[in-house]
């Protein structure tokens, strides 16, 4: 299983991406897709990408929880300022994408990841 940084994916990708400096240091150990917040506190590893369309705040708070390394939202879901705020405080990097889940799974894939 290919590892790669945070900041390798974003400029691979072009994603639009908010990060601090140490989210963009953070491996990335796999990809987890999911919208249902329960589901992914029981299933998502520390270290993987999560893809979701659950753009607001519990979104980063499980993603802190759950030590993801990067919180890709899909299919252009709307993102609030103080979501972007809290994802850079609790250093989560914060994805914006407008594909949706099953393409950015393809990238991953075509990544290595």
């Amino acid at each position: 299983e290919k590892k790669m940084r945070v900041k390798e994916f974003a400029q691979k990708t072009g994603f639009k991406i908010w990060a601090s400096d140490k989210a963009l240091e953070r491996e990335i150990a796999g990809v987890f897709v999911g919208d249902l917040l329960s589901w992914v506190m029981g299933n998502c590893e520390a270290d993987q990408i999560w893809i979701t369309v659950q753009s607001h705040l519990n979104s980063v708070a499980v993603s802190a929880l759950k030590e993801i390394s990067m919180l890709v939202i899909a299919q252009g879901a709307p993102i609030e300022q103080e979501m972007i705020d809290k994802a850079l405080e609790e250093d989560i990097a914060l994805c914006a994408c407008e594909l949706p889940a099953y393409e950015i799974c393809k990238k991953c894939v075509e990544l290595g990841l």
